[in-house]
């Protein structure tokens, strides 16, 4: 049996359907942390199956801080006009915004860094082992290393999240996707700085 506090609790927190929370809870055995971990997964299955489905509407949101010497624009999509203009959307939007400036992104996806990009990174890589002695091999191995931190350095979606770094951009894109029922994309963005 649910503990209508702990479903309560588990709702208010994660904003998920008071049905997915009790599913999630009963799962857990009342323990709220494991239903939050189980919700994150069932948040991942539904975005990935809803990944395919058209995003054609949504919202460019902008943010300029305080001071006014960094500025994002944001271009974020989803499936209907409705879920766009919800407050839960431009939750997200902002969000985004605020990892952007915090962490200077400069690609969205891992899969956008050019190969062309990463040699040069390899290259510096390669300069900082020139007389360490070490074997190739051990070099090779650190570096493909450093270059994978890299990648997730540099590219939106893989960074950790500045306000929980248990999750990524993409994890949190795929809660608001399961509390919104929509498939949403972040489709470009651009940051700004004097």
């Amino acid at each position: 049996m649910t503990n209508i506090d702990q479903l309560k609790q588990l709702r208010q927190e994660t904003g998920v359907s008071f049905l997915e929370c009790k599913n999630a809870l009963e799962e857990a055995k009342g323990d709220i942390k494991e239903a939050k971990r189980i919700l994150r997964e069932k948040g991942k299955e539904i975005a990935e199956s809803k990944v395919l489905r058209k995003t054609e509407q949504g919202i460019i949101e902008s943010y300029l801080h305080p001071g006014g010497k960094i500025g994002v624009l944001l271009e974020v999509c989803c499936e209907s006009d409705f879920v766009a203009k919800s407050g839960e959307f431009k939750k997200l939007a902002h969000e985004i915004c605020l990892q952007i400036t915090a962490m200077k992104p400069l690609f969205l996806d891992e899969k956008d860094i050019s190969e062309e990009f990463l040699d040069g990174e390899k290259k510096i890589y390669q300069k900082q082992f020139e007389g360490s002695g070490k074997p190739q091999k051990v070099i090779d191995q650190i570096i493909e290393g450093k270059l994978s931190k890299y990648k997730r350095e540099v590219s939106l979606l893989n960074q950790p999240w500045v306000r929980d770094e248990e999750k990524t951009i993409k994890d949190l894109i795929n809660e608001y996707s399961l509390k919104l029922g929509e498939n949403i994309k972040v489709k470009r963005f651009a940051r700004y700085e004097i």
